[in-house]
Formats: structure tokens, C-alpha cells, sequence
């Protein structure tokens, strides 16, 4: 009975840990698409919001690694129950990175908003976002269901997040050679869209860690990249 009760309570400690995940994955989410939605609304009311909120994410995330610490030292687990929880910590510290670059967007954003002369939709930098966010959303599921064929879909979506951003690079590049007053904006755009790019790359690292969780090992395959910005900007100098 005794040994009953400790696989009990173990299995309520990982369930609890996977709820911490949860949220925190939840809230991350709500970064990200409140962050760009503001952008694109050209809605300044609630980025102070969305930059406030990012001290909630980071404390969701300590506080899940401190749990994990704990079960972890009072537990003991070996082979899968450990990878389990140590999957679990190693996705929280991404997903508050995530929240991290979420709030750089608002920030950036609200810069634009407030000195720009011309509101200039941009296409390309709305469709980047969505697909990240498609893919974030996907490979938070894919952890909650344990399915590993899914996470590696989302990894394999991140050529395509990578040639976005080099096609956006180079348009945000030349909307700045047509005048002085287009340089701000666009250099701040640069650096959102880079965050985006970067949203994506951490979400195949979340990927990956899924992987190895149900296989044991990491991906023997070079994640594949696309993003040709940097060649770009050498071509443009």
C-alpha cells in the first residue's frame, strides 16, 4: 500500500508540473498574439499591459522550476520520469524567453505607433507572425499529448518562418532607402520581425525537447534553416 501511495503522489506531482506548463504556455501565447495584434491595430492602450504582464510569466516560470527542483530531490526519478521533469524546466526557461521577446515587440511597437507619419501595412510581417503563432500553439498540444510526429511537423514549419523573414528583411530594407523618415520605423520593424524569427526558432527548440522525451534522444537530423537576412544585408551594403 505504501508503495501505492508514492506512485500516487508522484503521478500528482508530475500532473501538477504539467498544469504549471500549462499556464505558463498559455500565458506566453497571450504575449505573443496580444504583442503583434498592437502592432497591427496600431493600439497603444495595451502594450503597458502586455509589458506588465511579462513579470507574471517570469515568476510562473520560477516558481515551475523550483517545483521541479523539489520533486526532483524529494522523488528521485530515473530514465523517463526524470527526462520528463527536466523536459518540463528546460520548456518553461523557453517559453519565458518567449514572453521576453513578446514584450521587446510591444515595446518596439509602441515606438512606431507613437512616431510614425503614415500607418504602412505590412503583409509579410502579419503573415510571419500567424504562422509562429500556429506553430507555437501546435507544439504546446504537442506536449500536452506526448505526440512527437506533431512536434516534429512544427520544427519542419520553421524553414518556412525563415524565408519569410528573409523576404520581410529585405522589403522593410528597401521601404528605408526611399527616405529619412521611413529609417526609424523600419529599423524598429527590423528588429520585431527578428524577434518573430527568433519566437519561431525557440518554438523548434520546444519541438525537439518532445522528441526527446518520447524517443530518448534528440532529432539526428540538422535542424534545417532558411533565413538568408544576414547574406542580404551584405548584398544591400
Amino acid at each position: 500500500m505504501a508503495s501505492g501511495h508514492i506512485v500516487a503522489s508522484f503521478d500528482e506531482d508530475l500532473a501538477e508540473l504539467k498544469t504549471m506548463l500549462a499556464r505558463l504556455g498559455g500565458l506566453a501565447e497571450k504575449q505573443f498574439a496580444d504583442a503583434t495584434d498592437a502592432l497591427e491595430r496600431r493600439d497603444v492602450q495595451n502594450i503597458d499591459e502586455i509589458i506588465a504582464r511579462d513579470a507574471l510569466l517570469d515568476e510562473m516560470e520560477f516558481n515551475l522550476n523550483e517545483r521541479g527542483i523539489e520533486i526532483i530531490a524529494l522523488r528521485a526519478p530515473v530514465a523517463r520520469d526524470l527526462r520528463r521533469i527536466i523536459v518540463t524546466i528546460k520548456v518553461a526557461a523557453v517559453l519565458e524567453r518567449i514572453g521576453d521577446y513578446a514584450k521587446n515587440i510591444a515595446k518596439r511597437s509602441r515606438v512606431i505607433i507613437e512616431h510614425e507619419n503614415n500607418k504602412s501595412d505590412n503583409v509579410s510581417l502579419s503573415r510571419m507572425a500567424t504562422l509562429v503563432q500556429q506553430m507555437l500553439n501546435q507544439v504546446l498540444d504537442a506536449y500536452v499529448s506526448g505526440d512527437a510526429d506533431l512536434a516534429m511537423e512544427v520544427r519542419d514549419r520553421d524553414m518556412e518562418v525563415d524565408r519569410l523573414h528573409t523576404s520581410l528583411f529585405g522589403e522593410i530594407m528597401a521601404s528605408m532607402s526611399e527616405g529619412p523618415e521611413q529609417v526609424s520605423a523600419g529599423s524598429h520593424l527590423l528588429f520585431i520581425a527578428k524577434n518573430i524569427e527568433r519566437i519561431g526558432d525557440h518554438t523548434t527548440g520546444i519541438a525537439e525537447q518532445i522528441f526527446f522525451l518520447k524517443n530518448g534522444q534528440y532529432p539526428t537530423d540538422e535542424r534545417p534553416k532558411a533565413d538568408k537576412s544576414s547574406v542580404s544585408a551584405l548584398e544591400q551594403s
